[in-house]
């Protein structure tokens, strides 16, 4: 019987006969599954932790990228003391109401330090 058979035209091998060559390849090589499975183990750690430094690494370039991308759209404010502006109350975002302004205010700039920091 040849090593394959025919079935709707197409070969295909029987999972006892592939055990067999297995099994006498292991056996032809002097095949020892502890010590392969030694030599093994430190490479998969070694695969796990460069999945890790990729995972990480693709992290901080997408981080990287959306700072920038954020960071190009902020506009610039410039106060001069004496200026009238309208505070933002960003708490109200979380408890929305219906007529509720998100803006209050107007308040006077009495103090703008070099670093942008504003008092009012």
């Amino acid at each position: 019987m040849p090593p394959y058979q025919l079935v709707y035209g197409k070969a295909y091998h029987l999972s006892m006969e592939l055990e067999h060559r297995a099994y006498w390849a292991t056996n032809f090589l002097n095949f020892d599954a502890k010590a392969t499975g030694e030599k093994r183990l430190p490479q998969l750690n070694e695969l796990v932790e460069s999945r890790n430094y990729a995972y990480e690494n693709h992290a901080k370039l997408y981080k990287e990228k959306a700072k920038k991308w954020h960071d190009k759209r902020i506009a610039t404010r410039v106060f001069e003391p004496g200026q009238r502006v309208l505070l933002f109350n960003s708490q109200l975002k979380l408890f929305p109401g219906k007529l509720k302004s998100q803006w209050s205010g107007p308040f006077v700039v009495t103090e703008v330090s070099p670093y942008g920091h504003v008092k009012l």
